[in-house]
């Protein structure tokens, strides 16, 4: 059995990526993390497919690294952000970023089995991810200092599940995160959804994975493992 851990970087690994098993959600059109206010897991069928063109300009939900033809770069989630003020001479100064957090990209990453991608997982700095901060929000007791990557999504097809790929990859993304100076990660699951509808795995996985029960709730409970 030949297994092995790719960054998703471009179009050609992208299009690796499984589908969701839930066939409502769709990879694509997934905007849950990155808009805390409207972001949504729904499959959205009018949303363009990985190769379809369109007249108007699409959305960043879209897949990042679709060709863009002539309407110039398709969006990136893993280039920085523009930054409008860089070239005013009159605009305040800005204190340089401390930490990796600042200026580190979001990431996704699979694990493949024999050259099949088995098991996927979002992650990254907590900047990227507004939802993650809004949940954070919500327990005053989580520490503020130094503030955590996160580990948004990790999901296995159904074929492959109980084999021990997530572990793996989370193990992988762990050692990622460490390197780059990441002190704690988390993750947070959603308790009472089904294995197909879930892409932030259960708590129980999560324990199995070295991660500590940081905050216990009903519904929404926050799982740390310290780097």
């Amino acid at each position: 059995m030949d297994i092995r851990i790719v960054d998703v970087t471009d179009e050609a690994s992208f299009a690796l990526l499984p589908p969701c098993t839930d066939p409502r959600f769709d990879h694509r059109s997934c905007d849950y993390w990155e808009d805390a206010d409207r972001g949504s897991k729904v499959a959205r069928p009018a949303a363009p497919g990985p190769t379809a063109r369109s007249t108007t300009q699409p959305a960043a939900t879209f897949n990042p690294f679709a060709s863009a033809g002539d309407r110039g770069p398709a969006f990136n989630p893993f280039a920085p952000a523009e930054d409008r003020l860089a070239d005013n001479p009159f605009a305040p100064q800005r204190p340089a970023p401390r930490g990796p957090a600042a200026g580190a990209p979001r990431k996704l990453a699979l694990l493949l089995v024999d050259d099949r991608a088995v098991v996927f997982a979002q992650f990254g700095p907590l900047s990227a991810y507004p939802r993650a901060a809004r949940v954070r929000e919500l327990y005053r007791q989580l520490p503020d200092a130094p503030l955590p990557a996160v580990i948004t999504c990790v999901a296995t097809t159904a074929e492959a599940r109980h084999g021990g790929h997530a572990r793996h990859l989370v193990e992988a993304v762990c050692d990622d995160l460490a390197g780059r100076g990441f002190a704690a990660v988390e993750a947070y699951p959603e308790i009472g959804t089904s294995a197909d509808s879930t892409s932030a795995a259960t708590p129980a996985f999560w324990l199995a994975s070295g991660f500590a029960l940081a905050v216990d709730d009903d519904r929404f409970p926050v799982m740390r493992r310290e780097l």
